[in-house]
Parts: C-alpha cells; structure tokens; sequence
C-alpha cells in the first residue's frame, strides 16, 4: 500500500501582507496530479490545514474544492486529517457527515463519551487499499491541548505523560482490530525533542512548560509516525519512519533555499519499506537581495541588476527581501529602495536592516527612577546612539521632533 503524507498548508497566509491563494491552489493542483501519477491510496494530512482558527471563506473553499477533486480523480482515495494548534477543531471537524461521502475522516477535537472518557474507537481509522481490503489503522491524534489528555496521577508533567498515556492506549484499541500483515500508522502534530525549527515561520506551542515530547511515546509498534508541525522535512531522533514532511510552501525568508516536499510511503505488511521525498515545484521565486546584507550603496546596484520578465504575472512576480547594513540611520531607505526597483515586476516584502550595536559607557541601562525623568527627546538621541556611533543626524532629529508635536496637537 502507497499514501501520501504532507501537513502544514496554512491555507489563507500571507507573506508580509501579500496574499497567496495562487501559490496555495499551485500546490493543491500539483498535490492531486501527484496522487494519480504515484496511485497514492490514501492521503494523511498532519494538521494546520488554515493559518488561523478563522479562515476566510476563500481559503476554506479552496480545500474543500481539493477534497472534492482528489476523490473525483482517484476514487479508492482514503483521506485522513487532523487539527493542528492554528486549526479550530470545531470548525474542521463540522462538515464531517458531507466528508465521510468523500471517505476523508476529519479528527478536531478527542471525542468523548457519555461519561466524559474518551472514545478510542473514533480516533482509529482503517486504511483500505484500492481493492478494499484494511492494510492499516491510523492513529489520528490533533493537537492536543491539557484538558484533551487523560489524566495521570502524581505525574511529574501531567500534559506530557498525558499525550504518552493517550497514544498508548489509542495505539492498543488499534492492537485489538489489527489483523496479521496490517501496519499501525500514527498522525501527531506536536513538537518532539530534538526537532529542528524554521526560524521566523513557527509559533512555539508550549504548554505547561513542555517544550517537546520524546519519540519514546511511539510503540515499537507503530510503522510510522506522520508528523506536523515543524516547517521543515526532517526524521526524529534519526529514526527513519518518524517523521515531518515539512510545508510545502516557504513560509518565510529563512527558507529561500530549502526545496519543500510532501513524503511517499510505501508500506509492506506490517512495516515502512520505502520513504521517498516528492519535491514541491515552487510556483513563486522568493529572493534576497543581496545574499548577505550590505551597505547601502552596494544595495541599491543590486537592485538595480535585477533581471525579471517584464512580462511575468502579478501573481508570479518573485517576493523580495533587501538587506542593509547601516552604519547610521537612513531616513530615506524606503524611498531609495523603492526608486532603485521602480518599473521591476517584484513585490516588495521587506527591508532587513542590520549594524553593529554600540553602547558607550555613559548610556547603561537607566533605572525607572531616571526613565521618569527622561524626555522623550532624550530616550530618543539614547536610543540612537545605542544603534549608532556618533551624534544623531540633524534630519533624523527635526522628523522625530516633528512627529512630536503632531502628537501634542492630537492630545490637545
């Protein structure tokens, strides 16, 4: 049996305020033709299917539209999908009954029984192949907040040894339904130690002071973990069939040279046999320019150099990020960015600047007593020169004494 894993779309994000359903349905599209060329038999998708807990309608149409056409192009498609931490489980798991249509299952929320114990039977879901027959059972777990975990006396971290307790016993309700040759599979959208994250694109998820949870809590047992949450591919604890497959979409600047993927898993019997990255086309460029920040000058020739088809798209025009070095504040950076690009069919996305901090002896830390007394001209020209060497410059000083007096007329 072959499946396809892949999680963190981020449906509805932007970039800097650009906003990027063409690059999203660019993926989908790709998603579904690679499904059919792959005769992938099930789809598991590990949490944050929306960027946040309220999509828009558009982003919410565009993956139900994608469910809609996966099932259309390849029938026996078995589609598993859990809530991550941007997820509302609620609003996820609410057009279930339409979903089960489509065969996809759909776990937002753990689900309780009538007597507020937690219903392992609707967190296992069978796998079918294209004949029919079950060739696993799927651990669909979401994200777990502390109130979703069964409790643990004394425990020294109850949330943590609450999620373990829970895959356990998820993992020998599977047991008990398993037949010889069938493979447990498990879906999670956690932070497991030693994970490696993407720097600018996650939200820490820590809850009760955990941090990360051990790949311990997965049973020998289980043939492989699909894992969300971290932005990048990676294995856990260098054991090949605990993964994350990583976004499909850099989500920010720190990942301009990363190739994203999805991961193709071929099981064979009861275990993983063969685990192959699938290279996500990347439908818009994303470029920094330069490569390493640089002074000013050398900058805006860069800039200037830019070489893109005058015909590409709106859509298509390559986000951009310019770094500086300054060596002293620059009023005028935006406006000299933006004359260097004037006519070049990129979208701006943002200005990075760096310079060396230094800090005299007579600027240290001033107490709360002294910060009273301070005017806000005299925390500004501290401010400065934390930043910068040397005295503030004159029109940097005449527009902050500006925006002052601007500030006083609205008070008045």
């Amino acid at each position: 049996m072959r499946f396809i894993h892949t999680s963190d779309w981020h449906l509805g994000q932007t970039l800097h305020n650009f906003e990027r359903g063409f690059e999203h349905q660019a993926f989908l599209d790709w998603l579904i033709s690679t499904l059919v060329t792959e005769q992938a038999e099930a789809l598991l998708i590990s949490g944050d299917i929306f960027d946040t807990a309220n999509p828009s309608a558009a982003a919410q149409k565009q993956f139900y539209r994608f469910l809609q056409q996966a099932k259309s192009r390849v029938p026996h498609l078995n589609i598993v999908i859990i809530a991550g931490n941007h997820d509302s489980p609620g609003r996820l798991e609410a057009p279930g009954p339409l979903l089960e249509t489509l065969d996809a299952t759909v776990i937002g929320f753990v689900p309780r029984l009538a007597d507020a114990s937690i219903d392992l039977s609707k967190l296992v879901v069978p796998i079918k192949n294209a004949a029919g027959d079950i060739q696993a059972w799927c651990l669909a777990i979401p994200f777990l907040r502390p109130g979703d975990v069964p409790r643990v006396e004394d425990a020294f971290d109850p949330y943590m040894q609450g999620i373990t307790l829970l895959y356990q016993q998820t993992l020998q309700h599977a047991l008990s339904l398993r037949q010889p040759g069938q493979a447990i599979i498990a879906l999670g959208h956690c932070h497991m130690v030693g994970g490696e994250i993407s720097e600018e694109s996650e939200r820490r998820i820590v809850i009760g002071g955990t941090e990360a949870l051990s790949a311990n809590m997965f049973d020998a047992n289980v043939a492989y973990a699909a894992l969300g949450h971290l932005h990048l591919a990676q294995k856990v604890g260098k054991q090949a069939h605990l993964r994350y497959c990583g976004s499909p979409l850099p989500m920010s600047f720190a990942e301009v040279d990363y190739q994203h993927q999805v991961l193709r898993v071929d099981l064979a019997g009861e275990q993983a046999a063969e685990i192959t990255p699938l290279l996500v086309p990347r439908a818009v460029e994303m470029l920094r320019v330069p490569r390493q920040p640089a002074p000013l000058a050398q900058v805006l020739v860069a800039l200037t150099a830019l070489d893109i088809a005058a015909d590409t798209p709106p859509e298509q025009q390559p986000y951009l990020e310019v770094r500086v070095r300054l060596d002293a504040p620059e009023p005028g950076l935006r406006a000299a960015i933006e004359a260097a690009l004037e006519g070049k069919p990129v979208r701006l996305a943002k200005i990075e600047t760096s310079f060396a901090a230094k800090i005299s002896s007579n600027d240290a830390p001033a107490t709360l007593d002294e910060l009273e007394r301070l005017q806000p001209d005299q925390i500004f020209e501290r401010l400065c020169r934390s930043k910068f060497e040397g005295e503030t410059p004159a029109p940097l000083t005449a527009a902050f004494a500006e925006l002052m007096l601007a500030s006083d007329e609205v008070q008045a």
